[in-house]
């Protein structure tokens, strides 16, 4: 009697099969999730934009005229030009007699100062802003003198001269002072800081105001 023998699958082996692939599945959902994660991690504000988005969230700023009025009388005093100078500035006392090396006095400064100019938004009016939708009409006032100063560590007297008959005055320095700032503010009207001022501002604001949102800025 001849005895037949039927090959019959290992259950073993259909086991061992079955985890193998088990294992590759999970191995890829694995790197997939590493990969999101990391995705996530290296740029943030790209998914909380595509949430922002699919919750219907938006930032919003506020437009309307008393905000936008309120915010430009914030900067209050805005300077836009500093004008600096050297320059050097003289006195002198004379007699109407005698000769100056016997009753002058004669007085060298060398003066370095500076004019400070700018627009004052303190009393900025609601008339003075028109809003509509992006676009934004400003009165701007006019660019006026903010401070005239001398920079006394830099301000020194450069010579004296005293005649031979009269004391020193010591009010002579002092005038010679105050005449080397009204010479520091003439020189800085001539060259028109003033203008430099008013452009300036209108620059300032203009960057200012598209922060804002606005898209076209208008001055008059």
């Amino acid at each position: 009697m001849n005895t037949i023998f039927t090959p019959q699958s290992s259950p073993s082996g259909s086991r061992g099969g079955r985890s193998w692939i088990g294992a590759l599945l999970l191995g890829l959902l694995l790197g997939a999730g590493g990969i999101a994660l990391l995705s996530r991690q290296s740029d943030t504000s790209l998914w909380t934009r595509m949430l922002g988005g699919l919750l219907g969230r938006s930032t919003r700023v506020d437009l309307s005229q008393p905000t936008v009025v309120n915010k430009i009388q914030q900067l209050q005093r805005l300077e836009t030009v500093v004008y600096t100078m050297d320059k050097v500035v003289s006195g002198e006392k004379e007699n109407a007699i005698l000769p100056d090396f016997l009753a002058g006095d004669r007085l060298l400064m060398l003066v370095h100062g500076e004019v400070v100019a700018g627009v004052d938004f303190g009393s900025l009016k609601n008339g003075d802003v028109a809003v509509n939708g992006k676009h934004v009409r400003l009165h701007l006032p006019d660019a006026q003198l903010f401070t005239t100063r001398l920079d006394s560590a830099r301000t020194r007297v450069y010579s004296r001269q005293t005649g031979l008959l009269v004391p020193v005055d010591p009010n002579l320095e002092s005038q010679v002072r105050q005449e080397g700032e009204r010479q520091l503010q003439q020189a800085a009207l001539v060259d028109g800081i003033l203008k430099t001022a008013n452009q300036n501002a209108r620059v300032t604001m203009t960057s200012l105001l598209q922060g804002l949102g606005f898209g076209e800025v208008e001055f008059y």
